[in-house]
């Protein structure tokens, strides 16, 4: 079951039926889409993707996925889970934020909550993220929390991901 958190700005709750729209033009938005998965997906995958949360990840109690919200209004979508990477062995966190909610500390403070949620609620010794080289946001948001850059993994696009990890002391 995917619980609730808080953090000082922020609440993560399960989605719900009616977050749809809003996940759909998140993950839509090619400033924020580019850095998830494969990419930017068309709407009809956007749409499949979400209704899978329900379908697989809720249903099957999976991982958790949240809604990420902030003065009540939808800003993102958080996860941490197996990662799907063959090459890495662990859980990462997975988020975005919309545009309007960039430069306010909440990609930290999402990032953050999250790290502190493997560490403490799943026992994780390590928590790992996979980031787009090219996305020197997220890498300085994740530094800021201490993750050190592990291994670069040059992907079949051209383009390279980089494994950051926290590390409990």
């Amino acid at each position: 079951m995917t619980p609730v958190l808080r953090s000082a700005r922020l609440r993560l709750s399960p989605y719900v039926a009616a977050d749809e729209g809003q996940f759909v033009a998140l993950l839509r938005d090619e400033a924020v889409g580019r850095w998830f998965g494969d990419g930017t997906q068309s709407a009809e995958q956007t749409h499949a993707l979400f209704r899978r949360i329900f379908s697989l990840v809720y249903a099957e109690n999976h991982f958790p996925v949240w809604a990420v919200r902030h003065e009540g209004r939808y800003i993102g979508h958080a996860e941490i889970k197996p990662s799907p990477e063959s090459w890495l062995d662990g859980h990462e966190i997975v988020y975005g934020l919309s545009r309007d909610s960039w430069g306010l500390g909440l990609g930290t403070e999402l990032a953050g909550l999250l790290t502190s949620y493997g560490h403490e609620t799943l026992a994780l010794s390590e928590v790992h993220a996979t980031v787009d080289a090219q996305n020197t946001a997220s890498i300085a948001v994740l530094k800021r929390l201490g993750y050190e850059q592990g291994r670069a993994v040059p992907e079949d696009n051209g383009r390279t991901t980089l494994l950051m990890t926290s590390r409990l002391s």
